[in-house]
């Protein structure tokens, strides 16, 4: 009851937001269609996917004996991206139904090659010494055993992230308060991670959100560097492979100094790491509405223009690391057209901003379907699939842009000497080559800064 007195809640108060206007601008989303219509903007994010996502491919066919096939068919298809579209995979194997688990898995993979994996403390070790990790381990809503979601994500060829290694809160009870026996324990940690993990996951959050933690984390309170340090422990028991990056809240990741934008606080903070010779192997960046008041300065043009988020990425692309946006939540609160709306566009707006920004390595969705979140989170329906699991306008406007939109086919013939040229974006292919009686495929894979010339035996 407390659900769906939230949603009849949150259902008023943007209808609200959408139908009124306000002194600080429109909130109809005429303002909010007008920024991200511009033509400067859309001309940019155009151009730059061009520019950073795709690469000149050529192909040369040659028979058995080395001569050119001129003049056959060839299908070229698109079949994985190099890029990581992902999504947390928090409730695998834990739908009511066998039914409901298949429908959520066949959405996963329809969309995403990149998965968030759990490992918050009080979720890996509840109880001192009981450690959650097998499959078998302990029911938790959203915390299934990591041995699970790893099996499932090599079976799937999905990419998997682990999440977080530290962080200021979801820490188990029976953690003491004083801070070095806690970094004593935290080092434990790390160090079983690595043992358990470490070969089969080479992406992690190393600290999550450390700019506004809470003050009265004892690691804090007994050292404010804390996370060099925390960076530096993490790199003496994990792999040379594993990559350790830095992840921050919405709020914090986002703001721009306009007078001198190196003194915004995100960015200042990883200077401050790097300058005492801290390795950080990528930056995430959350994405979560989750108020109304964000939703109406959104609307009116008041947060998260499309300029102002182009700024704050170029200002991290100083940094010359791999950017990633980590966690997404974008609303939907209710059973109107306008609501609907407002997330299909949204997500089909952000998504091709980010897919634009030149350093920008990976976009993971947070929670798929309404119904799998916390439960302050549920009441705004940031899910792709709404509580049935089917697919809401947002997730069809996803597919569109991943699997078509963003996916090279190219159907034609060699030229006289057996070549085929054209631009495509990044991943792998299947070329199907048609000479008379006799079909063959071929693989090749299209990477971002190589030559991408290839040259196949055909026989």
């Amino acid at each position: 009851m407390a659900e769906v007195a939230w949603r009849f809640v949150g259902a008023v108060l943007v209808v609200g937001l959408l139908c009124c206007g306000s002194a600080g601008g429109q909130r109809d989303g005429e303002t909010y269609r007008r920024l991200w219509s511009d033509s400067e903007v859309e001309n940019r994010i155009a151009r730059n996917i061009e520019q950073y996502r795709k690469s000149d491919v050529s192909i040369e066919l040659i028979d058995a004996r080395g001569r050119a096939l001129g003049e056959v068919d060839v299908a070229i298809e698109q079949v994985s991206h190099d890029f990581l579209f992902g999504c947390n995979l928090f409730v695998l194997g834990q739908l009511e139904t066998a039914e409901a688990n298949a429908k959520y898995e066949a959405a996963f993979l329809r969309l995403f090659n990149s998965a968030t994996i759990p490992f918050y403390w009080l979720g890996t070790e509840p109880t001192r010494g009981q450690l959650r990790y097998e499959e078998g381990s302990a029911y938790l809503w959203r915390r299934p055993p990591a041995d699970r979601l790893v099996a499932w994500c090599r079976q799937h060829d999905v990419v998997p992230k682990g999440h977080p290694l530290l962080w200021h809160a979801h820490n188990p009870e029976w953690l003491p308060t004083e801070a070095e026996v806690v970094k004593g324990l935290f080092v434990e940690r790390f160090r079983q991670i690595s043992d358990r993990y470490g070969d089969s996951i080479t992406l992690w959050d190393g600290v999550n959100e450390p700019v506004d933690c809470v003050r009265d984390f004892s690691l804090y309170s007994a050292n404010r560097d804390y996370v060099a340090w925390a960076f530096r422990e993490q790199r003496k028991v994990f792999p040379p492979q594993a990559r350790l990056m830095i992840n921050e809240m919405p709020h914090v990741c986002h703001e721009y100094n306009s007078q001198d934008p190196t003194q915004t606080r995100y960015y200042s903070h990883i200077r401050g790491l790097l300058g005492q010779g801290v390795r950080l192997d990528g930056i995430g960046f959350q994405f979560h509405i989750m108020s109304d008041r964000a939703i109406g300065e959104i609307l009116a043009g008041q947060s998260y223009t499309p300029r102002r988020l182009l700024e704050v990425y170029e200002l991290y692309d100083r940094f010359e690391m791999p950017m990633y946006v980590t966690e997404i939540t974008i609303p939907t609160l209710a059973d109107t057209e306008t609501a609907a709306t407002f997330q299909d566009e949204m997500v089909r707006n952000c998504y091709r901003l980010w897919f634009s920004v030149p350093r920008m390595k990976g976009i993971t969705w947070w929670n798929l379907g309404d119904g799998t979140a916390i439960a302050n989170e549920n009441r705004f329906q940031g899910g792709l699939l709404d509580e049935n699991l089917e697919a809401k306008p947002s997730y069809r406007a996803l597919d569109h842009l991943i699997n078509r939109e963003w996916k090279t086919n190219v159907s034609c013939k060699t030229t006289a000497e057996g070549r085929v040229a054209f631009r495509g974006f990044h991943g792998r292919y299947r070329v199907t080559v048609k000479t008379p009686g006799i079909t063959r495929r071929r693989e090749i894979h299209v990477q971002d800064d190589t030559p991408n010339r290839f040259k196949l035996a055909i026989w």
